[in-house]
């Protein structure tokens, strides 16, 4: 390589266009997520199911896809009600919140097998939440070698499986409530 412009340097490229919209933030609703008529959270389960990305329902929470997961199988568990802060859940609340993260990790075990999990939530935009305006529960599988130089050098995750195919494994696995 001569460093010049123009010049190959080597790389191969793997586009990834949709998630620009979620970088510079183009596809939030009028009004931001803080109030549930733009939280996607609060609309998620009245949208058709294979919309939603929803995977189990519960009496006061749920679980859906991560629309831009870190790796296959990134679920999300939800209260349903509008809360922020997890001191501002009901015990009720807290009680299965914890018992759809443990459903998730045994659902993802048996049909994923991952090695790992990361599991957690971000309290306020400035600790990295999305949405900071509705508390959710983060349930990230991991494998070996999963984080490569993609994520760093490149900015982009490469998935090897489609989020309506990841619903639907999940979906099936999970116990009936």
């Amino acid at each position: 390589m001569s460093g010049r412009a123009g010049d190959p340097d080597g790389l191969e490229r793997l586009w990834t266009p949709y998630r620009l919209a979620y970088v510079q933030g183009e596809d939030r609703p009028e009004g931001g997520y803080e109030r549930p008529a733009g939280c996607p959270f609060c609309l998620a389960p009245a949208l058709p199911e294979a919309q939603s990305l929803v995977v189990a329902r519960g009496e006061l929470v749920f679980a859906l896809l991560n629309l831009y997961p870190y790796n296959p199988g990134h679920l999300m568990v939800c209260p349903y009600r509008h809360v922020a802060d997890y001191t501002d859940l009901t015990e009720e609340e807290t009680v299965e919140v914890a018992a759809f993260t443990r459903t998730a990790m045994r659902v993802m075990r048996s049909v994923s097998s991952p090695h790992g999990f990361n599991l957690g939530m971000n309290q306020g935009a400035v600790a990295g939440a999305g949405i900071a305006a509705h508390l959710h529960q983060h349930i990230v599988p991991r494998w070996g070698g999963d984080a490569n130089f993609m994520p760093v050098i490149g900015l982009t995750k490469v998935l090897p499986q489609l989020l309506a195919d990841t619903r639907e494994l999940l979906t099936k696995a999970w116990p009936a409530g």
